[in-house]
């Protein structure tokens, strides 16, 4: 039978958890359709996007027409010239592959910026998820120190405790109503906060249960999941794809350049047609591009390789602190359930056994047991969630 009710618990726990979780994604997506940041990033990446296909094509066409004068013999002369420049044809094919490369760039960025804000929002619900569970359990509390303090108020007012008692139960009662206002004074900074990120649309989040979270064990298979999706080592290796591709396109830009079209010239009773062509040696112009270039890819290969160490290092460092707290949330759960005394520290201080500040005392323990789980479920929370901003 304990062992059927135990489990209904943990369905019941796991429910609930899911529920939480669903409304967090809610919250979530309403963030990011109302978040002005997020709309003004999109509206930068859209312009970056155009803006990397500029500067791709051929220049722009010259066209030239001359009327010179001449006297009765020569007469007039008219010449006209229209002539197309072009750089070798294969800087126009890397061009374009490095726009698009830039333009996955952006992409990469603006969901990086994304990640990172919704992060930040995902953070401020688990804050908002331990005050209201920490006054949903203050409420209780409360109640349960107004029902001794209203008694001890009976038993001074017809002489049965004196002054010390009466005023024990006083201060335990205001003490825990001015928590519930320290802590109402942070939940309604908080609905702030999640209502500026809403883009000021107002936006209620009331849930007091902390979702059941589970991380793989395995760093390693986890690792090289959020390798693959993840935004900034992406970012890192298109950076590395764009500088070769840079080095080719330098190449191609310091082969000759070409210029062809049409001219022709009229005198009287003369006129000349036909085509023109021109060739720009490239001696001075472009010099060390190269080279430069090469030494840009080179750079940018060793900073991907630092990049991608020093993640992989602050991952593990997380992974190894979430799988910890999950430890720890686990076994404090279990046993803060198997040491409860509350029921019979009731039974004990209503037959007179122990003394109200004996009684106190001992609630004063559960009560910081429980406040120290809500603060790991809470902090487990947090650090998975940050692992989870690299998937």
């Amino acid at each position: 039978m304990k062992k059927i009710i135990i489990a209904l618990i943990c369905i019941i726990a796991f429910q609930i958890s899911l529920s939480a979780q669903s409304t967090i994604d809610s919250v979530l997506a309403q963030i990011e359709r109302n978040n002005t940041t997020l709309g003004a990033l999109q509206k930068r990446a859209e312009a970056d996007k155009i803006g990397n296909k500029t500067g791709n094509y051929l220049q722009n066409p010259e066209i030239e027409f001359n009327y010179l004068w001449g006297n009765d013999v020569t007469g007039n002369r008219t010449d006209f010239k229209a002539t197309q420049a072009f750089d070798f044809p294969t800087a126009y094919s890397y061009k374009n592959q490095i726009s698009d490369i830039k333009n996955e760039q952006v992409e990469l960025e603006y969901q990086k910026q994304r990640k990172e804000l919704l992060l930040k929002a995902r953070l401020v619900c688990y804050d908002l998820i331990y005050t209201n569970a920490l006054k949903a359990e203050l409420s209780k509390r409360i109640r349960h120190a107004q029902s001794i303090a209203d008694a001890y108020k009976s038993k001074f007012d017809i002489g049965e405790t004196n002054i010390l008692e009466y005023n024990k139960a006083q201060l335990n009662l205001l003490n825990l109503s001015n928590e519930m206002e320290v802590l109402t004074i942070e939940q309604e900074a908080l609905q702030a906060e999640l209502t500026r990120l809403n883009g000021g649309v107002p936006i209620s989040f009331s849930e007091n249960e902390f979702q059941v979270a589970v991380l793989p064990t395995d760093f390693e298979q986890w690792y090289m999941q959020a390798e693959q999706s993840n935004p900034l080592l992406n970012w890192l290796k298109k950076e590395v794809e764009l500088t070769q591709k840079q080095v080719s396109l330098n190449k191609a830009l310091s082969m000759p350049k070409f210029q062809a079209g049409y001219m022709s010239e009229s005198v009287v009773g003369q006129e000349f047609k036909g085509v023109t062509v021109g060739l720009s040696i490239p001696l001075w112009e472009n010099k060390n591009t190269v080279k430069y270039a090469k030494a840009n890819a080179r750079a940018s290969e060793n900073t991907a390789s630092d990049n991608k160490l020093q993640l992989y290092s602050h991952l593990k460092v997380l992974h190894t602190k979430a799988i910890s707290l999950q430890n720890n949330v686990s076994d404090y759960k279990m046993k803060l359930a198997t040491f409860n005394n509350t029921e019979l520290l009731q039974k004990a201080f209503d037959k007179g056994e122990i003394a109200l500040i004996n009684y106190m005392l001992e609630l004063s323990i559960y009560y910081e047991s429980v406040n120290n789980l809500l603060k790991l479920e809470r902090n487990l929370n947090k650090t998975i969630a940050e692992l989870n901003q690299y998937l």
